[in-house]
């Protein structure tokens, strides 16, 4: 079962109240999004080496986290939006609206603030990254 979690928005703005659930992708397509993220900061100057790479490689999303964390900022900071673009794209199908205890796909209109993006964008990381703060439904 894919590990889900609900987030609450509770800062201020249009968002204020509404709720999302993210669920964690499957292996295969977690495994493609990792890799496509590795070969963006690759192509703009995130050097790897081999034993990070091998890490990397065993613990899936987890590894690409501690790459990131290590020394990929810096590339990350450096990538062409057309690399990053489909990424961020690909993070939002983790999230769902969650309404009347129903849940449907995220749509263009469900969120109005940008800073409620990159809240939702920060938690479907944490989903796929830190395994111990997910709770399964």
């Amino acid at each position: 079962m894919r590990k889900t979690i609900d987030i609450k928005i509770t800062d201020a703005g249009r968002d204020k109240g509404k709720v999302f659930r993210l669920t964690e992708m499957p292996p295969r397509r977690s495994e493609a999004w990792a890799c496509r993220a590795l070969l963006a900061l690759g192509k703009n100057g995130m050097y790897v080496s081999d034993e990070l790479l091998a890490d990397a490689a065993n613990s899936g999303m987890a590894g690409l986290h501690a790459l990131v964390a290590r020394s990929g900022l810096a590339a990350l900071m450096r990538a062409d939006f057309s690399d990053i673009e489909p990424l961020m794209d690909e993070m939002l199908t983790c999230v769902e609206t969650v309404e009347k205890a129903a849940t449907r796909p995220l749509t263009e209109d469900d969120v109005e603030e940008i800073a409620t993006l990159l809240h939702l964008r920060k938690e479907v990381l944490k989903l796929h990254w830190d395994f111990s703060t997910a709770v399964d439904h």
